[in-house]
């Protein structure tokens, strides 16, 4: 069984997930392209940072995921799967949780920045309903970014 659900990001089980996450990007990409948020980022008031857990509330974090909520969209960002957990619908419930979060948050799309050496990630995206599109926010236009986005119903 696997528990979602939005906790704290410093957590020794999640801090040493993120660095495997960190140390994965950078055998992908060049530093100055991981555009990762560290961990005092996660921590603030209009984050919301999702934890995947296997075997219930109390078992091993296996994925992590946040939500950065401004009043235009919400931005995606760390959406990571340990290896061992993944197939198992992991990162499709990590998003369901983060769309509600932005949904009752008033957004109207969320989007995210991703990379071309990242098949299996697109994919999820664009199962989960996102669709390509330009930069947004402070990203400069890039061969090696993938920017997704994804309207959602805003709540009054």
């Amino acid at each position: 069984m696997m528990h979602i659900a939005f906790e704290t990001p410093n957590q020794p089980e999640v801090i040493a997930l993120i660095a495997d996450l960190d140390a994965y990007q950078l055998s992908l990409y060049p530093p100055e392209l991981v555009y990762a948020l560290d961990l005092s980022s996660l921590m603030a008031p209009h984050v919301k940072f999702a934890v995947a857990r296997e075997g219930g509330a109390a078992g091993k974090i296996v994925g992590c995921c946040a939500i950065v909520l401004s009043p235009e969209f919400g931005e995606i960002k760390r959406l990571y799967v340990d290896p061992a957990g993944r197939g198992k619908g992991t990162g499709k419930g990590m998003l369901s949780l983060l769309e509600q979060a932005a949904v009752e948050a008033g957004c109207a799309q969320m989007v995210l920045e991703t990379g071309p050496s990242q098949p299996e990630a697109m994919g999820l995206y664009q199962r989960h309903g996102f669709q390509r599109c330009g930069a947004f926010g402070d990203y400069p236009e890039d061969p090696m970014s993938v920017f997704m986005r994804k309207d959602i119903e805003r709540r009054a």
